[in-house]
């Protein structure tokens, strides 16, 4: 008996909620949602599901739990530009804020669609609040009138997710492409399909079918980040 209660007291010393949210980011990385099973947790942990369920409820407050712990760190970690301009202009910091989500997603193929049912089911919760907080003192910091502001966060924030979401997909998480599609493959056969279409019909599709293999992700990114920004300033 005493024996059994030392070794009970040694794996609840050992086993902790950060352990067990840092595995689950784990086998969400690894397989995305699928792959987070009470069955994997266990193993992984070598516990039992109680202590789990203990430390961080159910499967789905893991879920949020885990999409928190990224978002929360993403948003914390300085980019390299910031940290060597303290004084950066709101526009920089909205930038910071919408690359460290966009890499965040990128690293974390799961997070894409676990960050928009955030904003939508739990808009008073940590990730949501965390975000609007970020980008919308730096939209009043713009100059644009308070009465917009709720609408002007939010068309930051439809877009950062959205773009996103999309780059997500693309890369095989849940839109049904092929997950084991190459990116470049994917680009090329569509940059081909375009050009491939009746010019006169469809010219603007068929002048930029070259620029669909070409362009980057991020770049594109910060180009749409750029456009709201300039529509942005016109509120003021």
């Amino acid at each position: 008996m005493p024996t059994r209660a030392r070794h009970t007291r040694r794996r609840n010393q050992v086993l902790s909620r950060e352990q067990i949210v840092d595995t689950a980011i784990d086998l969400l990385d690894a397989g995305g949602e699928g792959a987070l099973t009470v069955r994997a947790m266990t193993d992984r942990l070598a516990t039992g599901s109680g202590a789990i369920y203990y430390h961080v409820g159910n499967r789905d407050e893991l879920l949020d739990t885990a999409t928190e712990t990224v978002i929360t760190a993403a948003l914390a970690a300085k980019p390299a530009r910031a940290a060597a301009s303290p004084a950066a202009s709101p526009e920089d910091e909205i930038r910071a804020v919408a690359l460290a989500l966009f890499d965040a997603v990128a690293e974390h193929q799961w997070l894409a669609t676990r960050l928009t049912l955030q904003i939508i089911r739990n808009p008073a919760g940590p990730v949501t609040v965390g975000i609007f907080e970020r980008l919308g003192q730096q939209v009043g910091a713009l100059g644009v009138p308070q009465v917009r502001w709720f609408d002007a966060a939010s068309t930051l924030v439809h877009y950062i997710l959205g773009a996103v979401s999309q780059n997500a997909r693309i890369e095989g998480d849940t839109s049904g492409i092929d997950p084991e599609a190459d990116r470049e493959e994917f680009f090329d056969a569509t940059s081909q399909a375009w050009q491939e279409l009746d010019p006169q019909s469809h010219p603007f599709m068929h002048a930029i079918a070259g620029q669909m293999g070409e362009h980057d992700d991020r770049e594109q990114f910060l180009t749409g980040i750029a456009v709201v920004l300039d529509g942005l300033t016109n509120l003021r």
